[in-house]
């Protein structure tokens, strides 16, 4: 039943708000029809067709909401036409799309995009997404009233982009859902057991966007990247939630049939031909997610990978992943000159400091590397990678 009402519930959503306008009144018209039917589908089972009972559902306490407020009438008018009777209706039309562009849209704040996407899309409650984060529930409530004013206020269209603009909205809606991928991967449990993987929501939502937007290699790019680590994440933390590097992984751990059927994604964008930067960090993936051992990990080729990364997308972060596999390639030494031009540039950022500590250890500067992890240690507050950094140190 939850998968069900995780995807009527989007649908549902975006059906509404493209309606009414308003995100509090979608909302609470779709909690109150899922309410309704956690009452009922026990009891009488699930219906034939979900999204039509759930419509008919919150429309019928839309109606009853709208009677109550006289300020609502033209609300009311929206939800009396033929449109949204689903009497006759085998199916809703699906406006996910058109709800994740404007969840995602540049005029709110990345944190409030997050966290509307989160709630309006996959259908998090405000305490779900509080504990994603590690943030207090008060805050997420407040960035989630001032996104939805903000749409009301700056008259955000439910719709998505013109063809002239919607490459750079794309980037933006990657850039969330990579960021929500990113903070649920780094998770080790502390957020509760019977918390929503937000990796895993993060992937469910790319996937969703590959089905509603299927000519877009970007967003197949990021599917496959997010899909190729979801594929070794049982691999990542021992059973007291340590981090394991991916050369110390028990690689049978690792899902083998996730990674072929991944590749046929890659293989799939690469016919489209548009090169980007998830398409050239998922085969970089791809390329460790294919090494058998270590040891055989073709290390040449995600050279060239972030060659071709650094002319799309140059940034100090790209030239510092680059420097690894430039020392499995070229050697330590010619690595670390690499790195060392990056000091300016990276000086507060932890995983520089843990990566030239690697490569001092192995130029055999021992002292120099212990206080590189030093100062990794204390630009990080994530408790897998505190742990393992301080495990170096003792």
């Amino acid at each position: 039943m939850a998968a069900v009402f995780r995807e009527e519930a989007g649908r549902l959503t975006a059906a509404l708000v493209k309606r009414l306008g308003d995100f509090n009144l979608a909302e609470e018209c779709v909690q109150d029809a899922l309410v309704s039917a956690l009452e009922h589908w026990p009891r009488e089972g699930i219906p034939n067709n979900p999204g039509a009972w759930l419509m008919t559902t919150a429309r019928r306490k839309g109606i009853d909401r709208l009677r109550r407020e006289k300020r609502y009438q033209e609300k009311l008018a929206e939800l009396e036409e033929p449109a949204m009777n689903t009497s006759s209706a085998t199916s809703l039309p699906d406006e996910r799309l058109e709800l994740i562009f404007t969840c995602c849209h540049p005029a709110l704040a990345r944190e409030a995009q997050v966290a509307l996407t989160l709630r309006s899309v996959a259908g998090f409650t405000t305490p779900e997404i509080a504990r994603a984060f590690l943030v207090p529930e008060a805050t997420v409530a407040q960035r989630l009233v001032r996104a939805k004013r903000k749409i009301v206020d700056a008259r955000i269209p439910f719709r998505v982009p013109d063809r002239e603009a919607l490459p750079e909205r794309i980037e933006e809606v990657l850039a969330v859902l990579y960021l929500m991928f990113n903070e649920g991967y780094l998770a080790t449990g502390d957020r509760g057991t019977h918390d929503r993987d937000l990796a895993r929501e993060a992937e469910w939502l790319t996937g969703l966007l590959a089905e509603l937007m299927p000519d877009e290699p970007e967003v197949f790019g990021l599917l496959a990247l997010m899909r190729f680590n979801l594929a070794r994440m049982d691999a990542r933390f021992d059973k007291d939630g340590a981090i394991v590097l991916l050369r110390d992984q028990d690689r049978s751990k690792w899902d083998r049939r996730r990674i072929d059927e991944t590749f046929t994604i890659v293989g799939r964008f690469l016919t489209m031909r548009r090169p980007g930067p998830y398409q050239l960090q998922a085969l970089i993936a791809g390329a460790h997610a294919d090494a058998k051992t270590w040891d055989a990990t073709r290390w040449p080729d995600i050279l060239i990978s972030y060659d071709a990364l650094l002319a799309i997308a140059d940034s100090p972060v790209v030239r510092l992943n680059r420097a690894i596999a430039l020392w499995h390639v070229h050697g330590a030494e010619q690595a670390y000159i690499e790195i060392f031009r990056l000091a300016s540039d990276l000086d507060r950022y932890h995983l520089y400091h843990a990566t030239r500590a690697e490569l001092l250890r192995a130029l055999g500067r021992s002292d120099e590397a212990r206080a590189a992890d030093r100062r990794a240690l204390e630009l990080t507050e994530n408790p897998a990678e505190r742990a393992l950094l301080a495990a170096r140190l003792t």
